[in-house]
């Protein structure tokens, strides 16, 4: 799929090169990665995964710091502490790391889901804007990637202010 992207790429490049000459060629670039940062859309998106988020990260850190100060108690009293107390502090303070360990993977696995969605969602608007700014302007191309491009064919400021003028 990669390599597919960047073979069109490379031939929409040569078009250009070719349109350029006849003067009736426009180019646009847009960067998502700015439409993700300053969009409002994106913004909005990333406030509601915090809020969303918020509780399950704060028991998560609650989690994680009395862990840490189970570890640090028995470090402490280890050596007071029989043979068999100790292995059973020990187990105990696997078992927990070991549940803490799966309770963090499965919020991160939650969170990059739900972060997967949303971003697709402002992709999704981005995207029907890009296409209304190509249309509305006449380019011929719009590209999304590219290893370089000329500040002037940036149109990546018109489609946030269209974007955030959505509503």
């Amino acid at each position: 799929m990669k390599y597919l992207s960047r073979h069109c790429m490379v031939l929409l490049l040569g078009l250009a090169a070719l349109g350029a000459q006849a003067q009736d060629f426009k180019v646009g670039f847009v960067n998502t990665d700015r439409i993700f940062r300053e969009a409002n859309t994106a913004k909005a998106a990333q406030a509601k995964l915090e809020q969303e988020f918020a509780r399950r990260e704060k028991e998560l850190n609650d989690l994680g710091s009395a862990l840490k100060s189970a570890s640090d108690k028995f470090e402490r009293e280890a050596p007071t502490l029989s043979e068999s107390q100790r292995q059973q502090r020990q187990k105990q303070l696997i078992d927990q790391d070991r549940d803490f360990q799966r309770k963090r993977r499965e919020f991160q696995e939650d969170l990059n889901a739900r972060k997967n969605e949303e971003l697709q969602q402002v992709l999704d608007r981005a995207n029907r804007v890009v296409r209304q700014v190509a249309e509305s302007e006449k380019y011929d191309v719009v590209l999304q990637e590219a290893v370089y491009i000329n500040p002037k064919h940036d149109i990546t400021d018109k489609v946030i202010k269209a974007l955030n003028a959505l509503k």
